[in-house]
């Protein structure tokens, strides 16, 4: 059985001593006081600190050893098994990390000549033209710093398109399936846009005739991925693009499980006018932990023109970054987006290539059907909408039978797999599956890991029919116990910082 390190470690903040230093910052050379004078002078006076910050004083090693200490006590995608459905957490290769670490890299400035930065416009203008190849779009447009960032632009230029067409006014509604991403309607709204829901059917597609009556002429577009939340493949794709299209919309396509379809499908072929690409789910960036991501967009021909500026143009010799575009939506990033971030995406590309790419859709595929057979034969669980049809990249079950007859839930399903030393999965969510898990192993992970977790579920599934306590007070090996997830949510008692920690324990700020 798994054991999680545990430190006891403090807040960082209650670390240290006053007086100690880890960095000590070199006095400004006089040279450079002769040219730029009194920096105090520089900075209004309205955005100068009156006192100085209250932050923890630690020498080096005591930060070192704080952060490889938390580091033992979580988990991460190097650690193993990191199943989360619908979010693709796959291995990132550490080769790509060098690369974007090269101060020819990290040293390069926003604000430099065009002609000085050369290199980096010709990585971003290739990137651009493969990722069009890659999703059957004419352009793609680089600047979203994530996969809802790039919602909100594919629905800002739904609007910008349907404007110029006279047409705004009336066109208020975009459609969402019943298993959508919640991101998906949250950017519709965010647009400007109201939302209209149509369910799934009975074997967990968009029901054909709901989309039908949902369709008129107030409808925007249609949102949708493909293969959807439930890992089903739209069979019914080209007849959904020309409901919509028909009735005078645009079908946008959410990337989250383009991972799934790489080098085999393409979204511009299926009819999609709004192509968002999630870097960190299909091209091995790092994925979440609040840092940098990207979300590129591609769009039709049509949508061309309404892209953010700058676009990144070629006239044969040169490489520049151009503003003139009349009809562009403006911009939606700082510069030109992320493009440390962008730089491994298509490292990544490169190393793999075409036939590298197919693999991955191939892998991924395999890796979640075989999880799929073998979770079938566990007892208590149950995979809805035709357990008997193939999925793609993800599969979700419901434990809905095993809570009925156990009284252990998919909750705590997760929580025991903490136990094994194994993520847990993402729970309860499409919201159509009761009790769910969402499972999605990747192609990162070999057939020994996944027999792993295989093998845990059952030990689990076991453990609540023989034993439910064990499974209901899980996890017993990790270095914090169950949370109380009410306190942990609810606006009063919730601590988001430690400043917010001080506040409410009445502590001098």
């Amino acid at each position: 059985m798994f054991k999680q390190a545990d430190w006891n470690e403090r807040l960082i903040f209650s670390l240290g001593r006053k007086g100690r230093r880890g960095h000590v910052s070199p006095k400004v050379e006089e040279k450079i006081k002769r040219i730029v004078g009194d920096v105090n002078l520089l900075i209004p006076e309205n955005m100068q600190r009156k006192s100085q910050p209250k932050l923890p004083e630690l020498s080096e090693v005591e930060v070192v050893r704080h952060f490889t200490r938390l580091s033992q006590m979580n988990y991460g995608i190097d650690s193993g098994l990191y199943p989360l459905g619908s979010c693709t957490m796959k291995y990132n290769p550490k080769i790509n990390e060098l690369l974007a670490n090269l101060p020819a890299i990290n040293m390069v400035h926003p604000y430099q000549n065009e002609k000085t930065v050369q290199g980096i416009l010709e990585i971003l203008y290739r990137l651009e033209r493969w990722l069009a190849e890659i999703t059957g779009t004419h352009e793609v447009c680089l600047q979203p710093a994530a996969g809802a960032h790039g919602e909100f632009l594919g629905t800002s230029l739904m609007r910008a398109y349907h404007k110029l067409n006279g047409e705004i006014e009336k066109r208020r509604e975009i459609i969402v399936p019943d298993s959508a991403h919640g991101t998906n309607p949250a950017s519709a709204a965010m647009a400007g846009f109201n939302v209209v829901v149509v369910p799934s059917d009975e074997d967990g597609c968009v029901s054909i005739e709901a989309l039908k009556t949902a369709v008129s002429e107030r409808t925007a577009g249609l949102m949708l991925t493909n293969p959807n939340t439930l890992g089903i493949f739209e069979k019914n794709i080209e007849e959904i693009a020309k409901i919509v299209h028909e009735a005078g919309g645009l079908l946008y396509y959410d990337g989250a499980n383009l991972n799934a379809i790489l080098g085999k499908a393409r979204p511009g072929d299926m009819g999609f006018d709004i192509v968002h690409m999630n870097i960190h789910k299909t091209f091995g960036t790092p994925h979440g932990g609040g840092g940098p991501g990207a979300g590129p967009v591609g769009v039709s021909e049509e949508l061309a023109k309404f892209l953010p500026v700058p676009r990144i143009v070629f006239d044969g010799e040169c490489y520049r970054l151009d503003y003139d575009r009349p009809y562009s939506i403006g911009k939606v990033r700082s510069f030109y987006g992320n493009v440390a971030v962008l730089l491994k995406a298509y490292a990544y590309i490169l190393s793999l290539g075409f036939e590298g790419l197919k693999e991955v859709a191939e892998v991924c595929v395999l890796n979640a059907n075989y999880l799929a057979k073998k979770l079938k034969e566990i007892n208590g669980l149950t995979l809805p909408y035709g357990g008997e049809k193939p999925r793609k990249h993800e599969c979700v079950f419901s434990a809905k039978l095993l809570k009925s007859e156990t009284g252990v839930s998919a909750l705590n399903i997760a929580k025991r797999l903490l136990d094994y030393g194994l993520h847990a999965p993402t729970i309860y969510f499409p919201l159509i599956v009761d009790e769910a898990l969402m499972i999605e192993p990747t192609e990162t992970f070999e057939k020994e890991e996944l027999d792993r977790f295989v093998d845990a579920m059952r030990k689990i599934c076991e453990e609540a029919y023989m034993n439910p306590e064990v499974v209901l007070k899980a996890p017993h090996n990790t270095a914090v116990s169950r949370l109380d997830e009410v306190k942990a949510s609810h606006p009063k008692t919730m601590t988001l910082s430690w400043r917010m920690y001080r506040k409410k324990n009445r502590q001098d700020l």
